[in-house]
């Protein structure tokens, strides 16, 4: 990854700020496009002996915002390899109370971004012959009660990321990731101690819950030469749960 450059959405904590390290200790220079800015600054700090890591602050679900962000990082690099869509957010309310502004922004945020980044970044990516990722869920194809704007925000990502790779291929791949249960406690902008159970390890096939480590992993595979015959895929992280058949 040295030479390279790299945007990290939603990089100020959880998954993306795990992928920003990984790029970051990868060789990358790493743009973390964020709208936390006191996550953004803290996780510049942070990883600053990993490498260049540089904070943007972005609201990733506003047009203009996303396309100065992309302005920005040509202007400071002469150059955009990778973009790496993991900024996401829900709302958890029985139907009836989820309000017409609550939707908009949890499919603004999670999904129109994919398209706006993907829009901007595009001629810079070709030039580069580069790659997206976009972090999608498991919540795409199951579902808990109480997640209509999350999973469909999210099920569009899987689409989006498949009708990206005919559309910009064979000069940009674009691939996916769908997380399952990933404990994010210790990556949040105030780490806390994880509450993960025994029985929640022993739930998973794989005997433990997911890492942010576990995804970020992924994500720089699929940017790197050695996935070079990989587009348009989604690949599932969630140690076998989506698999397990579970009865009542």
């Amino acid at each position: 990854m040295k030479g390279k450059v790299a945007i990290v959405t939603g990089g100020g904590q959880g998954i993306g700020k795990a992928i920003a390290k990984a790029f970051a200790e990868a060789g990358a220079k790493v743009v973390i496009a964020e709208i936390d800015e006191d996550a953004g600054r803290q996780v510049e700090r942070q990883l600053a002996r990993s490498g260049t890591v540089k904070f943007i602050p972005c609201d990733v679900a506003d047009e203009d915002s996303a396309r100065d962000c992309v302005d920005a990082v040509i202007r400071r690099f002469r150059r955009l390899d990778f973009v790496i869509n993991n900024a996401g957010i829900g709302v958890w309310k029985p139907i009836e109370q989820v309000g017409m502004n609550e939707w908009r922004r949890v499919l603004d945020t999670n999904l129109t971004s994919i398209f706006l980044f993907a829009r901007h970044a595009a001629r810079h990516l070709r030039k580069a012959r580069g790659a997206i990722v976009n972090i999608s869920s498991t919540r795409a194809f199951m579902s808990e009660p109480n997640t209509e704007a999350y999973s469909a925000s999210k099920g569009g990502v899987v689409s989006l990321t498949h009708s990206l790779a005919i559309s910009l291929g064979p000069a940009v791949r674009v691939n996916c990731i769908s997380p399952g249960w990933i404990d994010v406690s210790a990556w949040k902008k105030s780490p806390r101690k994880s509450d993960v159970r025994p029985v929640d390890r022993a739930f998973h096939p794989a005997g433990r819950v997911g890492k942010p480590e576990d995804i970020a992993a992924m994500a720089l595979f699929l940017c790197s030469p050695q996935a070079g015959f990989i587009t348009g895929i989604n690949v599932t992280i969630d140690g076998g749960v989506t698999r397990k058949m579970i009865y009542p």
